[in-house]
């Protein structure tokens, strides 16, 4: 790392940790350049960086200052009643009439819940998949049937081998996206009528799978720690016979927050002690922000009671659809559960991505992936901060590309979606996230699409419908 890229990191982390808050002046050129034992220049360089990111922005003749302003504050974690009831879920007809809003190209799509498509190496993903479709032969066909393409799975175990995390090749299972992945691993473990412990918020197509697999959820509150609140799962495990646990542990869909690793390795612990399969959903992991990646749940796995799935549709390939699952002891049943439906991914997808994995510098890729995310993230919170009521709170992630608002407890967001949309602006209201129906007053927004003046727009007549309700 370049002298002004880790300057540039250090007043980032200033910032995100509160040392230097929205509005405030950073240090001047001259007293950076001091304090921090470096030339200028270099803080030019860093200040650059910064101003890129959205993080300070300079004013003439008065220096660089904190973007944003400090009424904005988080969401609160916590509900109201830490009980847990065990529910039955029917969440598909709301979740497919905002789904339907985010297909119409004249839509700003702030309810979507996938990434612009102009931030991925799509020509250099095309060649790779035109050199595959080339080299195919009959033979590939059937190798690559579950558990999927050799090189793949090769490329997969290296990345895990470079993050500390023990997933033999043998656990590899290529899926249909991670989706297909977590549905796989959710028949393995569990029977029509099961309790299945799930966060709360959760991603809708969670509360689906459970849905259309007759599961009972027992909803488990998010903590200000981030992630699960370990002590009513403990809680719940006794009330219910719990047959698995379904968790995103980094960057969780809705909130954005993440599980610290200390948190990861108990819920690791406290499950595997009681014979409770963790299906680890873990598609955004490679887009943090932080210097270092985080770690997945499975890196604290002893007895392989984890099943961890991810994907490239969120940080490579979204039209690809493919995932994997690392599903420790159940492997082999997902393997077979695997051959009993969908049986192989695409064969050309598969090669095309094991080929760009080795040739196609994916580490570079992600690099300006999370850098644009960052940027983006900055100009959205900047934009709702200028244009929400002061009272709204708003998440902070350090990844991924969601923002979770909690609005005034006076909005209803189902009617709020519903004037967005006479407005063509979706957005995810968050009575989708909740098998209850619960946080009837938040939504959640993407900042995965480039900053531009129409989105801008858009936060800002968002803003204007929140006001009026």
């Amino acid at each position: 790392m370049k002298r002004y890229e880790k300057l540039a990191y250090e007043i980032a982390d200033m910032i995100k940790s509160g040392v230097l808050v929205p509005g405030e002046r950073v240090p001047s050129v001259r007293q950076a350049s001091k304090t921090f034992s470096v030339s200028p220049s270099t803080v030019y360089q860093a200040y650059f960086l910064l101003e890129n990111r959205g993080l300070i922005r300079s004013r003439p003749r008065s220096g660089y200052f904190v973007c944003g302003q400090t009424k904005q504050k988080p969401p609160r974690n916590t509900p109201r009643s830490k009980s847990t009831t065990s529910t039955s879920v029917d969440v598909s007809e709301l979740v497919f009439s905002v789904l339907g809003s985010v297909r119409d190209p004249d839509t700003v799509p702030l309810g979507s819940a996938f990434p612009s498509p102009s931030l991925f190496p799509i020509q250099r993903l095309a060649k790779s998949m035109a050199k595959a479709t080339r080299l195919m032969d009959l033979h590939s066909l059937v190798a690559d049937l579950p558990p999927g393409n050799q090189e793949l799975r090769r490329q997969i175990a290296q990345r895990y081998a470079i993050a500390g995390v023990q997933a033999p090749l043998k656990e590899l299972v290529i899926t249909n996206g991670a989706l297909e992945a977590l549905n796989l691993c959710l028949q393995a473990v569990t029977s029509p009528g099961d309790h299945v412990a799930i966060e709360s918020p959760a991603f809708y197509v969670s509360l689906q799978s459970l849905e259309r697999l007759k599961l009972k959820a027992v909803e488990i509150p998010l903590d200000s720690s981030g992630g699960m609140d370990l002590r009513v799962l403990a809680d719940a495990m006794k009330k219910y016979p719990i047959r698995a646990c379904w968790v995103m542990t980094n960057f969780q869909n809705p909130m954005g927050t993440s599980m610290p690793d200390a948190k990861k390795q108990e819920l690791v612990s406290l499950l595997s002690r009681q014979h409770i399969p963790l299906i680890e959903d873990d598609v955004y992991s490679e887009l943090y922000f932080d210097r270092e990646p985080p770690k997945p749940a499975k890196a604290f796995d002893q007895e392989g009671y984890v099943m961890h799935c991810g994907s490239f549709s969120k940080s490579l390939a979204p039209g690809y659809r493919v995932g994997w699952a690392a599903a420790g002891r159940f492997a082999e049943k997902v393997e077979r559960l695997r051959l009993m439906s969908t049986l192989s991914a695409s064969v050309p997808a598969q090669s095309a991505i094991a080929d760009y994995l080795q040739h196609g510098g994916f580490d570079r890729h992600l690099r300006k992936l999370r850098h644009s995310l960052e940027v983006q993230q900055n100009q959205m919170r900047a934009s709702i901060d200028r244009h929400f009521p002061n009272d709204t709170r708003v998440s902070n992630p350090s990844g991924g590309y969601f923002l979770w608002l909690e609005l005034p407890n006076n909005v209803d967001s189902l009617e709020l979606f519903r004037l967005a949309l006479k407005n063509n602006i979706s957005i995810a209201p968050g009575p989708i996230f909740s098998a209850t129906r619960g946080f009837r007053n938040c939504i959640r927004l993407n900042y995965g699409n480039p900053w531009t003046a129409e989105l801008d727009k858009a936060i800002e007549q968002l803003g204007a419908l929140v006001n009026s309700l």
